[in-house]
């Protein structure tokens, strides 16, 4: 096994155990919401795996590092440890984050299809998807906030469409500077950086 895949294999183990051991404390304290919040996370967890069983494509073990990473630090600290009422910030840097990191998957996943299908996609529409996989994800995370305070009392959307709204604009920046970033990259219209070439697109095009 690669050091690399130790270390992934060391973030997934850890990282489970905190949510199984935090979906314990939720039961016993009958704390539905981290429950909910427990189980959604371990399913995240494991879907990188799923994608890559059902589609049959291969993906940097980076990327599910920083996946991995970015589950732990919104659900199990944000939401489980409260650091969203903690830190006033924590929100907002998740949110340009997680726009960031989904874009980079999305861009990643369809370009590994489009290498390996042979699809022969156009850069304009590897930005397109990268963007729109983004913003849908981040739709879906303020669907399920909305389903929580709407049927189980939560308050996880605190202010509402305020929150809301501010949540999807910091995901949209994030999403629309990687789809840009993936845009020139594919049309070399830009020198790529020798980290950058080696460490992200790199691992993803194998150049």
């Amino acid at each position: 096994m690669l050091k690399l895949d130790k270390i992934k294999l060391g973030v997934f183990v850890v990282f489970n155990a905190f949510l199984i051991l935090a979906g314990v404390l939720a039961i016993l304290s009958q704390n539905w919401l981290n429950l909910a919040i427990s189980l959604f996370a371990l399913f995240l967890g494991f879907l990188p795996d799923i994608i890559r069983k059902r589609l049959k494509i291969s993906y940097p073990s980076e990327f599910e590092i920083v996946t991995l990473v970015f589950i732990y630090t919104s659900l199990y600290l944000g939401e489980i440890q409260s650091f969203y009422q903690r830190l006033w910030w924590w929100d907002s840097f998740l949110h340009a984050f997680s726009g960031i990191v989904i874009g980079v998957i999305g861009f990643a996943l369809i370009y590994i299809l489009n290498k390996e299908k042979a699809l022969k996609l156009t850069p304009a529409f590897n930005a397109l998807f990268s963007f729109t996989f983004a913003i849908t994800i981040g739709v879906m995370w303020e669907i399920f906030e909305f389903t929580m305070d709407a049927f189980f009392s939560f308050n996880m959307q605190e202010s509402g469409l305020v929150d809301t709204m501010w949540d999807l604009i910091v995901d949209a920046f994030g999403a629309l500077l990687i789809a840009l970033v993936g845009y020139f990259y594919l049309k070399k219209y830009i020198k790529r950086p020798r980290l950058i070439r080696k460490k992200l697109f790199g691992l993803v095009t194998n150049k």
